[in-house]
């Protein structure tokens, strides 16, 4: 099995536990709160290597995992949708879907709410007034809000390379240089 089918079947996994937590949520009028609890799940992936081996490592036992989830969310005060499906996830040895579940769930939640995210690389950090800017002039041209999720790419020279959805603007001084290189060897 290569990494692309691998990603494909945790993704898979992901939509349906994604689209049952969302379906019960909105019938409940929960969203914000399950928006609140995917940024605290989000953050504490990012900040516990332990919480991250817990979830990827087929060390723990089931009821382990179970136990530790259980406790997680206790912890954090997750809404009961959420609960029940991490509960349910590592009963059925699912955990290590977490990451995608939180991302299609977040994208779920932006479409509710009319949102699309623009991923945008710049050499250097942007501004807060350069941020709503760019997030302005997408908007108009997206026809949704956007938001924007910035990365600083210190290799891209100058400009930005912008992404929304399967649309990628490339402005950098990195890609010029590449086509201007490609068209001085067509060239000589």
């Amino acid at each position: 099995m290569d990494v692309s089918e691998s990603a494909s079947i945790s993704s898979g996994i992901a939509v349906r536990y994604a689209t049952a937590i969302f379906e019960i949520v909105k019938e409940t009028n929960d969203l914000p709160k399950l928006e609140a609890n995917l940024n605290e799940l989000s953050a504490a992936l990012d900040n516990s290597a332990d919480l991250r081996d817990l979830i990827s490592s087929p060390v723990y036992s089931r009821e382990a995992q179970g136990q530790a989830v259980a406790a997680i969310a206790n912890q954090m005060g997750l809404i009961p949708a959420v609960t029940n499906a991490l509960g349910l996830m590592s009963e059925k040895r699912r955990l290590f879907v977490l990451p995608h579940l939180i991302a299609k769930l977040r994208d779920m939640l932006a479409d509710e709410k009319g949102e699309v995210t623009a991923d945008v690389a710049s050499a250097t950090a942007l501004s807060d007034a350069q941020a709503s800017k760019l997030a302005e002039t997408l908007s108009a041209s997206v026809g949704k809000d956007v938001k924007i999720k910035a990365t600083v790419d210190e290799s891209l020279i100058g400009g930005l390379v912008v992404k929304v959805g399967s649309k990628m603007i490339d402005t950098s001084i990195r890609s010029k240089l590449n086509s201007l290189q490609n068209a001085m060897k067509e060239v000589g």
